[in-house]
């Protein structure tokens, strides 16, 4: 799928679909100065242009076309935007924006809604700017000044995709390493609170028949993932879903979960992988919303 390269229209989507999720105010005594949408819309194209809350103020200041779009008298205090996105960003908030831009998204024909397949994974991502790879050269160079260099937690997300569009339907941001298994079950929440899915594809670290039985039980979604225990013997499993999975895998749509692999690698070469925040609540909102930028800029591509 093509992803937009035109700040014009990423802040049109933005704005339109944050007008459709929050109400213009957040309380009566606010000093209604910028609206909600406003500042939700600037804040995807802080994300977009990988800039920070100055950057974006430097942007807006010399852009009037996107203050036009955003309808915006004058540009917010990078203050401000900070303060917004303490707010904004907030789980709740997020998915309602995530569900406005899936609507648009299905009223213009880029989603199904039920989603036929949808594909579910992990990423890690970066909590520097300086790359792994000028760190590795480093510690060839001079082994004595960086032998002990490591990283060994970094901010990771587990994230829903629809493999025809690659829009992300839901995500749960998180900290690594851990196991798959961690983001499972509340991103199947999150997943149904968007949108229908009729089948979800998952890799082997999500095998388990207590999985099979949550998704295709609790939520109606046709789970497929590959059985890997016991793979060293040819005895089938012994669990009713595990045992399908070993015998019909090779008949089932399961190639089509490396779209998900797709996803993360739009994201990080469009958006970046390096995340800006350092707590651990503001990289879970970083983190959900460059996801949301994603989706922006898939609405109304070119």
């Amino acid at each position: 799928m093509t992803t937009s390269k035109s700040p014009n229209r990423v802040a049109a989507v933005a704005y339109t679909a944050a007008k459709e999720a929050l109400p213009v105010y957040s309380h009566k005594y606010s000093p209604k100065k910028f609206t909600q949408p406003q500042l939700a819309a600037c804040l995807v194209l802080k994300e977009f242009f990988t800039t920070d809350y100055r950057g974006i103020q430097h942007i807006l200041e010399d852009s009037s076309d996107l203050r036009k779009i955003l309808e915006l008298n004058e540009v917010p205090h990078f203050t401000t935007l900070h303060k917004a996105a303490q707010h904004l960003l907030k789980k709740r908030m997020m998915r309602k924006l995530l569900a406005a831009v899936l609507k648009m998204a299905t009223t213009a024909k880029l989603v199904k809604n039920p989603v036929a397949l949808a594909a579910l994974d992990g990423t890690g991502l970066e909590s520097r700017h300086i790359s792994a790879y000028f760190v590795r050269r480093r510690n060839r160079e001079v082994k004595e000044a960086y032998q002990t260099t490591s990283y060994t937690r970094f901010p990771q997300a587990g994230v829903v995709c629809d493999t025809a569009s690659h829009l992300v339907l839901a995500a749960v941001p998180g900290r690594g390493p851990s196991p798959d298994q961690w983001h499972y079950q509340q991103a199947l929440q999150e997943t149904a609170k968007s949108t229908a899915v009729k089948r979800l594809l998952a890799d082997a670290g999500y095998d388990s028949e207590a999985n099979h039985d949550l998704a295709r039980q609790q939520y109606d979604i046709e789970t497929i993932i590959p059985a890997t225990k016991g793979r060293r013997t040819n005895k089938l499993p012994a669990t009713k879903y595990r045992r399908m999975m070993r015998r019909l895998l090779d008949k089932l749509p399961y190639g089509q979960r490396w779209q998900v692999e797709t996803v993360f690698s739009m994201v990080k070469r469009n958006l970046g992988s390096a995340l800006r925040a350092k707590a651990y609540w503001n990289q879970c909102r970083e983190i959900m919303l460059k996801l949301l930028t994603h989706n922006v800029t898939i609405v109304l591509p070119g």
